[in-house]
């Protein structure tokens, strides 16, 4: 693997590990469609229209918030993001997504993301970095405490889909 900085690309043998850019707004949303429709991992239950995820990619580059795609073979097959919160308040800390289509899972692909969206937020200044995961999403609990999140609280039935309620772990890791 190469890392260079938190800007720039990291690689092995089959994906890239790149920032969000403009080019890969339409298969960033084939990407998070595909893992939402599962219905499993993620609180969105499908993708909202292009033009909305466009409008959230740019703003994220606009805001300077890091969001690092994988690519394998030219499509993004995962994605990590850090939105920094807007109150001035709480402005110190931010809010991380991520997901990777099925196929790409158990490669190393969520590590490699979440290293390098970590390392890109507390280089800009994001402090605290908080999420969000069902409960009964183990593999996603297991590599977020693997790279220093703690659980902070749990809340019941926080999520509904197709009928059924799910716990959600709320947890953080603060840069030191």
């Amino acid at each position: 693997m190469y890392i260079e900085t938190a800007s720039a690309m990291t690689t092995n043998a089959d994906t890239l590990i790149l920032p969000i850019a403009g080019e890969y707004i339409d298969s960033f949303h084939k990407a998070l469609d595909t893992v939402a429709r599962e219905r499993k991992y993620l609180t969105l239950l499908e993708a909202p229209p292009l033009e909305n995820a466009r409008a959230f990619v740019l703003g994220m580059i606009a805001k300077g918030n890091p969001q690092f795609v994988a690519l394998a073979d030219g499509e993004v097959v995962g994605w990590c993001d850090i939105s920094r919160h807007s109150f001035p308040s709480h402005a110190h800390a931010g809010n991380l997504g991520m997901g990777i289509i099925s196929a790409y899972r158990g490669r190393g692909i969520g590590r490699r993301l979440i290293d390098t969206t970590l390392r890109a937020a507390f280089d800009a200044g994001i402090e605290r970095v908080e999420l969000s995961v069902h409960a009964d999403n183990d593999r996603a609990i297991a590599l977020y405490e693997k790279v220093g999140f703690v659980r902070e609280g749990l809340a019941r039935r926080s999520v509904r889909i197709d009928g059924c309620y799910k716990d959600a772990i709320h947890m953080a890791i603060i840069d030191q």
